[in-house]
């Protein structure tokens, strides 16, 4: 049975990336900063589209002297028509432009838990926990 759950919103970048120079060989870094993905998240979506063959993957055959060979990816005929498809169901805006957001940036935000406020600091100030007694 084909599979017909979406990608991740991580996975739904890496393809953008992939389809915007579908000619392209990329490497990992390369993908991992215009996405703004960790090594950890990033690889793992690769590993899978190349399962699937909706990826080439390539060692690179002549890197620079000093520097090890990388692999290289681009998408198949499959992964552009996924690409595509991912788009068109979701609309460009989507999928995040690259470079619109800082490598590592990371707002300050708060939620309520209950009758409580937690996720935001003022800076300097300690955290208090509540023993449940009163004291």
């Amino acid at each position: 049975m084909p599979r017909t759950r979406m990608p991740s919103p991580q996975t739904t970048k890496v393809l953008a990336a992939l389809a915007g120079r579908p000619e392209a060989w990329r490497h990992g870094y390369d993908l991992a900063v215009e996405v703004d993905l960790k090594s950890g998240s990033l690889y793992p979506i690769l590993m899978r589209l190349a399962e699937r063959e909706l990826l080439e993957a390539v060692w690179e055959e002549h890197p620079p002297p000093g520097r090890p060979a990388r692999h290289l990816y681009r998408l198949t005929g499959e992964g552009l028509a996924l690409a595509a498809a991912v788009q068109d169901s979701m609309g460009p805006a989507a999928v995040q432009p690259a470079g619109t957001r800082t490598a590592g940036a990371r707002t300050a935000s708060a939620r309520t838990v209950g009758t409580r406020t937690v996720g935001a600091r003022t800076a300097g100030a300690q955290p208090r926990f509540d023993t449940g007694s009163a004291s």
